[in-house]
């Protein structure tokens, strides 16, 4: 796909330089230009958080859940079989719950995907606004997007308007024209969902939290006894 791309790339930048009044093309760095943009880095922030605060409540149910289990096992031999099937189905449900939690914050479309898009969204539009303005200004016939899908194999600093766009968004320095330098104060890391839970993956077995074995007592869950 990436050769696929190189080779889109190149064909256009063929068709641009051999038209008849040579038409003039460019290039900018989105990804750099909203690095530096305030309400970008907010955006983040507000993400990061909002991120941060959801994992800690899906770690804190998993105590719960793992707590259960354990009592569980703890009792299990002095249960009565009406009693084993309602612990059973406490702790399935309890571990369904969890899933549906996960899924609703950092699933696909979840929480965390539709916040990003309410905040980056109007950033986002900022920065075609003033890409599209630029073009106009400079009379561009092409702009690449470098930090877009198209891959840029090499990528002159004399067609680089990064600096232009920036200009126009009242973020110019004092060098205009200049190939982004990107650096760790002028990006701001996007949260990511957590990894997954193999203890998750099926309603058989879990995993101790701080050993990564399961816990001690019985090889495997309670029998989904009674269920379809």
């Amino acid at each position: 796909m990436k050769i696929l791309n190189a080779l889109a790339l190149a064909a256009a930048l063929l068709l641009a330089a051999s038209s008849a009044h040579a038409q003039k093309f460019g290039w900018v760095d989105s990804e750099f230009i909203m690095g530096q943009m305030p309400e970008y880095g907010k955006a983040q922030q507000e993400l990061n958080t909002l991120s941060e605060t959801w994992q800690k409540e899906i770690e804190s149910l998993k105590k719960d859940l793992d707590k259960l289990y354990r009592n569980y096992q703890a009792e299990e031999v002095v249960l009565t079989e009406p009693m084993k099937k309602k612990r059973q189905d406490e702790i399935l449900k309890k571990e369904q719950d969890i899933k549906a939690y996960q899924n609703k914050h950092f699933g696909y479309e979840g929480q965390l995907f539709k916040k990003r898009m309410e905040l980056t969204k109007p950033v986002q539009d900022k920065v075609f606004e003033a890409v599209e303005k630029v073009a106009k200004k400079k009379q561009l016939a092409v702009l690449f997007d470098k930090s877009g899908d198209v891959t840029m194999l090499y990528t002159n600093p004399a067609h680089d308007y990064t600096e232009f766009v920036l200009e126009e968004l009242g973020l110019a320095v004092e060098d205009r024209n200049q190939p982004g330098k990107k650096g760790p104060a002028k990006t701001v890391t996007t949260p990511k969902p957590p990894a997954a839970d193999p203890s998750f993956e099926t309603d058989s077995g879990i995993s101790d939290p701080a050993s990564g074995n399961q816990a001690p007592g019985k090889t495997s869950r309670p029998a989904k006894k009674g269920s379809k």
